[in-house]
Order: structure tokens, then C-alpha cells, then sequence
């Protein structure tokens, strides 16, 4: 008997941490995937400043400050395009997050409105299975009633 109870418990606690604990692994999953990225992001424009500066120190008459001078417009407008792939890359991610959050919540809106029908049925089960005497009055015992 007791260890049906631990076992009903058991499974009650796993049911009901179940949706937190698959919250924390998809928000986990996404903080992953944001980071890496934005590593990946940082790597590319610091990659891009190093060229630039290396590209300015090897300058060493008018020509080359010209030429220096069209590529840094040029490289301008590749980071500019650069920078705006990486934020429409960042929405996507953004977007497919709250598309799962919204799964998620859904799923566990349902789950929850499941349990509330089962312990429902379960509490109208236990008050047909309670005893007939249970609807009886009860009776009073007191001393005062009781004849010597």
C-alpha cells in the first residue's frame, strides 16, 4: 500500500516538474545557440579590424593611402551587409524560440487541464466509493445521553 503511494507520488512529481524542466532545457538550448553566434560574430569583426589595421600600417606613400582609403569604403559597406545578416539571423533565432515557448506552453496547458479532469473523476470515484453510512447523521455520544 505504501508503495503504491510513494509510486502515485512519485509519478505526480515527475508529471508536474515535467514542463519546468523542459522550459529550462529549450531556454538553455536557445542561450547556447545566441552565444555561440554572437562568438562567431565578434570573431568575424574583429578578424575584419585586424586586416583593416594591418592594411593601414603598411601604407607608405599617397598611392597607397588612396588605395587604402577604397578599400576601407568597400569594407564599410561589407560590414554593413555583414551586420545586417547577422541581425536577421538573430531574429530567426528570436522567432523560432517563441515558436517553441508557445508549443511548450500550449502542451502544458493541456497536461494540466488532463490532470485537473483526473483528479476530478478520482475525487468523484472516492465519494461513490465511500460508505452509505457516511450520508447518515451522526449520532451523538455524550454522557449526557447515555441512562445510568
Amino acid at each position: 500500500m505504501q508503495d503504491k503511494m510513494i509510486d502515485n507520488f512519485n509519478q505526480q512529481t515527475r508529471r508536474f516538474f515535467e514542463p519546468m524542466r523542459k522550459l529550462n532545457s529549450l531556454m538553455l538550448g536557445n542561450m547556447e545557440k545566441m552565444t555561440e553566434y554572437q562568438l562567431e560574430a565578434m570573431k568575424r569583426y574583429s578578424q575584419m579590424g585586424t586586416e583593416r589595421m594591418r592594411s593601414a600600417s603598411e601604407i607608405s606613400d599617397a598611392e597607397g593611402l588612396q588605395q587604402f582609403g577604397a578599400e576601407q569604403a568597400e569594407m564599410m559597406n561589407e560590414l554593413s551587409k555583414q551586420m545586417m545578416e547577422d541581425a536577421k539571423v538573430l531574429g530567426e533565432m528570436s522567432q523560432e524560440f517563441k515558436t517553441e515557448l508557445e508549443t511548450l506552453f500550449s502542451e502544458a496547458s493541456q497536461q494540466l487541464a488532463e490532470q485537473a479532469r483526473e483528479a476530478g473523476a478520482s475525487a468523484k470515484q472516492a465519494k461513490a466509493d465511500a460508505p452509505a453510512k457516511a450520508d447518515a447523521p451522526a449520532k451523538a455520544a455524550s454522557q449526557s445521553s447515555r441512562k445510568s
